[in-house]
């Protein structure tokens, strides 16, 4: 009898965010009607969660060989300042700017792996100095400010182009600001969520690093390349935190300063639901979308239900808190 009670218990934490995700649904359709229960909000939706899932893919990525990664959001915010440059002050190509972009996310992402790999430093300290990095230097290179339509070039960027402030295009085309409009940014998020889903699951690559996850000495020892592993996640997440920043940027029609920073802990929240979903305690692509979707009808739902937007930040911190205790609640001890 108490096996069938500690079995139905667990079985009630490995979907607890399935089901606050269905009752969510009733509860606000009960209380707006169609204004919540809609095609129109379900886009809304939809499209509120698809930055929080792409950044929270980066983390998948990172967390999955038992990595940390504290900075993603500000380097989210310096792809967007170069994303943002390359197009409007270089006047690159659109398909040139992303593609630049990813790049340097990925260089960027060498100075995570020398501290990790070369100097042993663990992830989180790592990153965590890191964001400053990545603020210093994404404000030097814009002169200190955001980057929109018009904007005279600044800082180390106008000293790439000899001194001359002059943006070489005047704004943005309609092809750049559809990447954060609905439906783009939701076949965009659609297709980070197929490959990170393939990456881990379809492919012997996603299993060294869920291998890694497990027991880093074990991995080791049956001759994977933790290194050569815990590197290549590195990259994956890099082109996902690239590919959140230019979202953003997108979305904002401008560069804005720390604009990426906030999605940090809103990501890490929907990892950690995501984790949990199914009792599978590891991370992954689908549960990580699942979570996002989550974080995203909770706070679509209370803004609709005229909760002031200065509660919302308590939510998500409670929504982390919950998915922490779901995440760890069965782990058993040494």
């Amino acid at each position: 009898m108490q096996t069938t009670s500690k079995s139905r218990a667990k079985l009630l934490v490995d979907w607890a965010a399935v089901v606050i995700l269905i009752a969510s649904i009733i509860i606000f359709t009960a209380m707006k009607g169609t204004a919540f229960f809609s095609v129109a909000n379900a886009v809304n939706i939809l499209r509120a969660m698809s930055t929080v899932t792409i950044f929270a893919l980066a983390a998948t990525v990172s967390m999955a060989p038992d990595g940390f990664d504290m900075a993603a959001g500000t380097l989210g915010s310096f792809c967007a300042y170069v994303f943002a440059s390359l197009f409007l002050w270089f006047n690159m190509p659109l398909w040139l700017s992303i593609v630049l972009t990813i790049v340097f996310a990925m260089v960027m992402y060498l100075l995570n792996m020398f501290l990790i790999l070369v100097c042993k430093v663990p992830d989180m300290l790592a990153t965590c100095a890191l964001q400053f990095v990545h603020q210093g230097l994404g404000l030097a290179y814009t002169g200190g400010g955001a980057i929109s339509a018009g904007m005279s070039t600044a800082g180390w960027a106008a000293a790439l182009k000899g001194g001359d402030d002059t943006p070489l295009r005047s704004g943005w085309t309609e092809a750049s600001q559809n990447i954060g409009k609905s439906p783009y940014i939701i076949i965009i998020m659609l297709i980070c969520v197929a490959v990170c889903f393939i990456l881990l699951e379809r492919t012997k690559y996603g299993r060294y690093l869920y291998a890694m996850g497990g027991n880093k000495t074990a991995a080791k020892l049956s001759g994977i390349d933790v290194k050569k592993m815990r590197f290549m996640a590195g990259m994956f997440a890099a082109a996902f935190i690239a590919i959140g920043g230019i979202v953003v940027c997108s979305r904002n029609s401008a560069a804005q300063v720390n604009g990426s920073d906030s999605y940090l802990m809103t990501s890490l929240a929907a990892v950690f639901i995501g984790r949990s979903i199914g009792g599978r305690e590891k991370y992954n692509a689908i549960g990580t979308a699942i979570g996002a979707l989550l974080i995203s009808t909770l706070e679509n739902g209370m803004t609709m239900c005229g909760v002031p937007y200065y509660i919302l930040p308590a939510m998500k911190g409670a929504v982390l808190c919950l998915a922490l205790v779901a995440a760890y609640i069965t782990t058993k001890e040494d």
